[in-house]
């Protein structure tokens, strides 16, 4: 059975996209978040990028030298090369710099001009310069050597300002983007020459968020001090929007400076340390809970070492940074933890202890619980085992690890068509919602999964609300049909002779063959179906209904005049000639070329009705 997180966070291009005004399009977008993200474009001391400004001669040397290996190497200058640019001026450093490398130049009056626009002309002469081609690689006078050279190596692909126009700050994100891309003097692409990745004449912009961002950090309150203030930023908690109000002590924090961003996880595991390796001396992984997570930073190296507090059988609470790495190891008196979730499994287990005299046994009950957070925890406690299928609450402090079992808490009532709330209930920001089935199978969903569905007491088994009095956790029963099995079933043979009776059943889950034999004889045929278990066996396949699919995108078909919406975990099968199956993906399929058949789950679920599996033959 399913026991998988559907994640929000698909790639770091979710988490680090930033609202970007409606007027530009996608390539505009990709060049903006690119210069902001360098440091060559950042917004006034209330956020705005004011893209419509036009740009100074003093600003555009600025942007010159975050677009240079100079960008973190230029200080104050005392030094006043020009009539109009005294020691104390805010661009004094960079206006020096860029006289010094040769890209810009002064007047004949022995002033520098900085408040005045500059020019197209004037920023492509500059550029030139910066690239590497001096007077002899240009043919003509100025200004239009300048401009047909510039023109001819792509500076001015996509720019729409004209000789003699004074610049915008969305000239300079196009013009600079530009710049990263083009070649310069000795044929080398210039983003690469300062370290970027530049492919297909593409900055690689996660690459370039990733290499700026600072951290991993340790909060050690509900505040924190930033390099630039916490006026005007944009805050992401465990990848959804937020704010810094919602910072708590031991959360993990990243920022990127430039981009004014601050991600915050709060991720952690809680329980007992089982092993370090490959030794104490050097360790680079560690087992808690069950689980093995590979050490991130050196500050937890040095506290799982022999030269650190933490020995086996130790009950800790690792802290997790954005790539499941761990950062830092408290203690759990240190950092007292709860978790809601139902269990998965549960049993007594004997654990031998020994000394230099003895050996001890003593038996604890090992529990897996996945948590309303989606992540499937491992526990080891004293007390009972637990049914599996089970609401409990796990409590793990300096006394130990306490699973505790909780009262149904039911709840009606409609989601709104937004997703924001259930019933008389808001939803909180960071709400967790867990849909779960009594075999231990369950699936984290997020409320635009059920917005618009109506749910009945029996729909929901538990939920809880917040200091607000807003939904934080929600466990419901069964509602969307994710945590069950769906597989297609190829060749179902059933037989009963003097009494006997057996079947045979092969069917593909998630691409790979499996058989099922028996003396049970099933009511399957070749198709869709779901797989239902009993005790962790299969009990019965429940067959799919077939659609013929006349249109398919990445979220959803059409069958007819009929919409269906594509489970996200959707099963993509390509049918060959001779009746074999492959796996394959929805991007290598589409209804012009193929005969599509969909199967999809009309079995009673409140938020169903999904396509799960997808049959691809060739015209």
């Amino acid at each position: 059975m399913k026991k998988r997180l559907l994640s929000l966070l698909a790639v770091l291009a979710l988490i680090f996209t930033l609202a970007m005004p409606a007027a530009l399009a996608a390539d505009e977008d990709t060049m903006l978040e690119t210069v902001r993200v360098l440091g060559i474009l950042s917004g006034d001391e209330n956020g705005n990028l004011n893209l419509s400004a036009s740009v100074t001669r003093a600003e555009f040397v600025k942007m010159m030298t975050a677009a240079s290996t100079y960008k973190d190497s230029v200080g104050s200058s005392t030094a006043s090369l020009f009539t109009d640019v005294k020691s104390g001026y805010w661009a004094n450093g960079y206006i020096k710099l860029a006289v010094e490398q040769g890209w810009v130049t002064g007047y004949v009056d022995g002033s520098f001009r900085p408040d005045n626009t500059i020019t197209l002309e004037e920023a492509c002469t500059a550029l030139l310069r910066l690239l590497g081609y001096d007077s002899g690689s240009l043919a003509g006078s100025f200004p239009d050597a300048q401009l047909s050279k510039s023109k001819s190596i792509g500076l001015l692909d996509d720019l729409n300002a004209v000789q003699g126009q004074a610049l915008t700050r969305q000239d300079c994100v196009t013009l600079f983007y530009n710049l990263l891309t083009c070649q310069n003097s000795a044929g080398l692409v210039y983003g690469t020459t300062l370290g970027y990745t530049i492919t297909n004449g593409e900055v690689d912009y996660s690459t370039l968020v990733t290499n700026d961002i600072k951290g991993p950090y340790v909060s050690t309150g509900s505040s924190i001090s930033l390099p630039f203030g916490t006026d005007h930023i944009t805050v992401y908690r465990n990848g959804s929007k937020s704010d810094l109000s919602t910072l708590k002590q031991y959360d993990v924090y990243y920022y990127n400076e430039n981009l004014r961003t601050v991600w915050i996880y709060s991720d952690r595991v809680t329980g007992t340390l089982t092993a370090v390796s490959p030794s104490r001396t050097a360790p680079t992984s560690v087992t808690v809970a069950g689980t093995s997570y590979t050490i991130g930073t050196s500050t937890a190296t040095y506290k799982l070492s022999s030269q650190g507090g933490f020995a086996d059988g130790d009950t800790v609470t690792l802290l997790l940074g954005m790539n499941g790495e761990v950062v830092d190891v408290v203690t759990a008196a240190e950092s007292s933890s709860i978790y809601y979730g139902v269990v998965i499994t549960s049993e007594k287990s004997a654990a031998t202890s020994s000394t230099t005299t003895s050996d001890t046994t003593s038996v604890q009950v090992v529990t897996t619980v996945a948590c309303t957070d989606g992540v499937e925890r491992t526990f080891y406690h004293d007390g009972s085992a637990q049914r599996t299928g089970r609401v409990v609450t796990v409590t793990v402090d300096q006394s130990g690890t306490t699973v505790k079992s909780l009262s149904e808490k039911a709840l009606s009532g409609k989601v709104n068509a937004s997703g924001t709330s259930f019933g008389d209930y808001s939803f909180a920001d960071n709400v967790e919602i867990l849909d779960v089935d009594d075999e231990g199978g369950y699936a984290r969903i997020y409320p635009s999964r059920i917005a618009g569905v109506t749910l009945d007491k029996e729909d929901v088994r538990y939920y809880s609300l917040d200091e607000n009095g807003d939904i934080d956790r929600l466990i419901l029963n069964e509602v969307t049909g994710d945590t069950l099995d769906y597989v297609y079933v190829t060749s179902a043979a059933s037989s009963s002779m003097d009494m006997n009776t057996s079947g045979t059943y092969r069917y593909l889950l998630d691409g790979q063959s499996q058989t099922l034999s028996g003396s049970t004889i099933y009511n399957i045929s070749i198709g869709g179906a779901a797989l239902l278990y009993e005790d962790g066996a299969v009990k019965n396949f429940q067959q799919l209904e077939d659609v013929t699919l006349t249109e398919l995108s990445d979220l959803y078909a059409m069958a007819g005049n009929r919409k269906y919406a594509l489970a996200e975990d959707v099963q993509v099968l390509l049918k060959d000639s001779s009746g074999n199956f492959y796996a394959t993906t929805l991007s290598e399929i589409n209804a012009g070329d193929y005969t599509l058949t969909g199967w999809y789950d009309d079995l009673g679920f409140a938020a169903g009705g999904r396509i799960r599996i997808i049959i691809a033959v060739a015209d």
